[in-house]
């Protein structure tokens, strides 16, 4: 059955994140999320179809959607955001959302995982270092974050997004709180960014991209109208 209230879209699944997911809330977080729609498959039959980009919504809180197939693309760029919606915790989803987030361990890899998170850990060391919205403890704590996820995924397999209960919870508290200095914290993301380096060389994993499609496939088929 299609949404209504999406223009005829459908949402299979919706996650939290933010501070909330990583357990780095306080009483001033806003509550985030993510979420993936299918549309129907007649509509990307029509003269002029373009496909949909990225969506952000500001209802209950700050909402990121994204269209299935755009989204399984950027999943196995591995693109840490992403790829974190496959893990953080769920507040709706139906059985095409069950499946999408049973596909995770499939859609990496480990030169692309290192790629993409690199970049982004990058991206916010930046922002942290220029102080960006005076808001540098934010991006700090999403700089640290992420090279963790990656070392954790590098050797596991998969990451926690509640990262508080890791055992960079307290340091990561400490940083959101403005308590460890800039010098440390860079020195903290090059040892995790050294870290990184050692597990891909050793990383065996292999993504399936053939499963990725036979499900993206199946589901266009199912949303045949």
């Amino acid at each position: 059955m299609l949404d209504e209230n999406k223009n005829q879209m459908q949402t299979i699944l919706k996650v939290l994140v933010g501070s909330q997911a990583h357990g780095l809330a306080t009483a001033e977080s806003d509550r985030d999320y993510r979420s993936v729609y299918v549309m129907p498959t007649d509509q990307m039959f029509q003269l002029g179809f373009k496909y949909p980009g990225t969506q952000w919504t500001k209802a209950e809180g700050d909402e990121t959607a994204w269209e299935v197939g755009q989204f399984l693309m950027l999943a196995t760029q591995c693109h840490p955001l992403v790829l974190e919606t496959l893990l953080a915790p769920v507040v709706t989803a139906d059985q095409w959302g069950d499946q999408l987030r049973s596909l995770f361990p499939v859609l990496w890899s480990p030169t692309h995982a290192f790629e993409a998170f690199t970049n982004y850990a990058r991206n916010q060391r930046t922002k942290f270092l220029d102080k960006k919205d005076e808001r540098p403890a934010k991006y700090a704590v999403a700089y640290i974050r992420v090279l963790n996820n990656l070392r954790e995924l590098l050797e596991t397999g998969t990451f926690t997004v509640q990262i508080s209960s890791t055992n960079l919870g307290a340091t990561l508290a400490r940083i959101k709180n403005g308590e460890i200095g800039m010098g440390s914290v860079v020195d903290l993301g090059e040892d995790l960014l050294q870290q990184c380096r050692q597990l891909v060389r050793h990383c065996a994993h292999t993504p399936d991209y053939k499963l990725v499609q036979d499900f993206l496939t199946t589901l266009r088929k199912a949303f045949l109208l």
